[in-house]
């Protein structure tokens, strides 16, 4: 029976331990508390706990489901406009060779907030259906590159 990897999806031979395309662990599918601890990385660079509740009763958040060894980072969702990619100057920095340097946008428009593609070349998608605009909505589903995220709003 083969085993496909929790990051890219890629079909493994059975008793794989790691993924032969992107190195992934093809250990245990199903953690034994599926509950996902929040955090945001601090000015300092130390990891601090997040109460999601908190930050969603300020606004919308973004949080890493999958991808990279960041699971259960979390993001606000701030201001008119923030960028996503692979440029460290970016809001929501991704560290990973298959998001784009300017990926894409989360542009407020109208109250609601719209995910915008920046031409990236692996492509963005809301809910696995590839976008170029989405306006995004409570438990959507985002995949840029490898990485997973959920975005949440009270």
């Amino acid at each position: 029976m083969a085993v496909h990897c929790p990051e890219c999806g890629f079909v493994n031979d059975e008793g794989s331990n790691y993924c032969r395309k992107c190195g992934a662990y093809l250990g245990a599918s199903e953690p034994s508390d599926p509950t996902t601890a929040t955090y945001r990385v601090g000015e300092t660079g130390d990891i601090e706990p997040v109460e999601l509740e908190e930050v969603v009763a300020q606004g919308a958040a973004l949080v890493i489901r999958s991808g990279g060894g960041r699971v259960g980072e979390t993001f606000a969702v701030e201001g008119e406009r923030m960028s996503i990619g692979r440029r460290p100057e970016s809001d929501v920095f991704l560290d990973d060779v298959t998001v784009s340097r300017d990926h894409a946008l989360l542009v407020r428009r109208g109250g609601a907030y719209y995910l915008d593609d920046c031409g990236s070349l692996n492509g963005t998608y809301v809910n696995r259906q590839r976008v170029d605009s989405h306006r995004l909505e409570d438990a959507d589903e985002l995949q840029i590159g490898k990485y997973k995220l959920t975005y949440l709003e009270r």
